[in-house]
């Protein structure tokens, strides 16, 4: 009987964690939902609508680099798999980027796939300029609506550099997205 009663509360437990990502991820609350994500993640990894509900969460708080476990374990489903991929494609697209700005990495000979997220939309920009010279602040206006630019360039740090991509409508800032 105990044993019965230990798992029926495991059970609810781990439902409540995935309803309460649900929640905070309906709510835009995305940086919560990933940090809880990310606390519980070792309990759930072989919950693949858990690991998808955690990556989007972490991809829209902006914490590229927490998709490198999800990206592992979503391989069971076709919907998982996809996510999979879409993920790993963003991945690449910050680590190329990254690399990119911070070592003068070319990046104009690849031809790769792209999704409609916004460090995406920034990568294919800056491919698209072909060689160049080094710049410390690159500007791409979106060809899809006049009125939305982005800002790409590093901040100093004293340790590392950060990647720093603004979004702005108008002349006024949207978001700040920082990858390092």
């Amino acid at each position: 009987m105990k044993i019965l009663l230990i798992m029926f509360l495991s059970i609810n437990i781990f439902a409540s964690v995935k309803q309460d990502i649900l929640n905070l991820y309906q709510n835009q609350k995305y940086e919560s939902a990933c940090n809880i994500g990310f606390s519980n993640f070792r309990n759930h990894n072989r919950d693949e609508e858990f690991l998808s509900l955690y990556a989007f969460s972490c991809l829209k708080a902006d914490y590229i680099d927490r998709l490198a476990l999800p990206i592992a374990k979503l391989k069971f489903s076709a919907e998982s798999r996809a996510n999979s991929a879409y993920f790993s494609i963003i991945l690449m697209q910050k680590k190329l980027l990254y690399h990119a700005l911070v070592d003068d990495y070319e990046l104009s000979e690849l031809n790769l796939p792209t999704t409609d997220y916004i460090l995406s939309k920034v990568f294919e920009f800056y491919v698209n300029l072909g060689k160049h010279d080094r710049r410390t602040l690159y500007i791409f206006d979106d060809p899809d609506n006049k009125k939305v630019s982005y800002k790409l360039y590093l901040q100093k740090d004293y340790k590392t550099s950060k990647m720093v991509i603004e979004e702005y409508y108008d002349t006024m800032l949207v978001k700040r997205h920082i990858y390092w």
